[in-house]
């Protein structure tokens, strides 16, 4: 009996060439690293699912499309692809909130809301919300991962540490760094944000 495991690049390689169980087997075979990743940045098993369903629907139709460049790396890059999902899940739920610095212990927006918001200051905020998102896709890498987790996501610091790999301490200075960064844009670009 033969029970020779095949790497993720030859797995690969056989789906391309028509090999349909071949995707089902890279799926299998990283599902429940991809479905704790997921739970443990969702912290809601349905939701975790949905999302687990989402991510491979988008890896099969990514590896389709032929845009998908192996670099031995295909566990990782299903990761980041299941990290987008989460974070775009719940930048679609906040679609209606403003950004709140504050909930983090950050405030650098400077604004304090003490009444039921109007429609106006719902369109004000939400307009704002889209600014802000542009700007954060204006920060380095390391630095728009740490806002996105923190800010979209509702990780903890400590968190974020685990998800990125480093210490709580750096993964606070990169969030330092890209309010420090936000801020200067904000200036830069004489925004208004209130």
């Amino acid at each position: 009996m033969n029970t020779q495991v095949l790497s993720d690049r030859v797995l690969l390689g056989h789906y391309l060439a028509g090999d349909s169980s071949a995707i089902s087997q890279l799926i299998e075979r990283h599902s429940r690293r991809v479905r704790d990743y997921i739970r443990m940045m969702v912290k809601d098993r349905d939701l975790a699912e949905d999302i687990f369903q989402e991510t491979f629907i988008k890896v099969v139709r990514v590896i389709d499309e032929g845009r998908y460049v192996d670099s031995g790396k295909f566990l990782s890059w299903v990761l980041r692809i299941a990290h987008n999902q989460v974070i775009d899940h719940f930048r679609s739920q906040k679609q209606d909130k403003s950004v709140s610095e504050s909930d983090a212990g950050y405030d650098v927006l400077g604004t304090l809301r003490f009444a039921e918001p109007t429609v106006e200051d719902r369109i004000v905020g939400e307009q704002i919300a889209e600014e802000v998102r542009g700007l954060v896709d204006l920060l380095p890498e390391e630095q728009r991962e740490v806002v996105r987790m923190r800010y979209y996501a509702n990780l903890s610091f400590k968190e974020i540490a685990e998800q990125t790999g480093v210490s709580i301490n750096t993964a606070l200075g990169r969030m330092r760094y890209a309010l420090i960064n936000l801020r200067r844009l904000i200036k830069e670009k004489k925004m208004v944000l209130s």
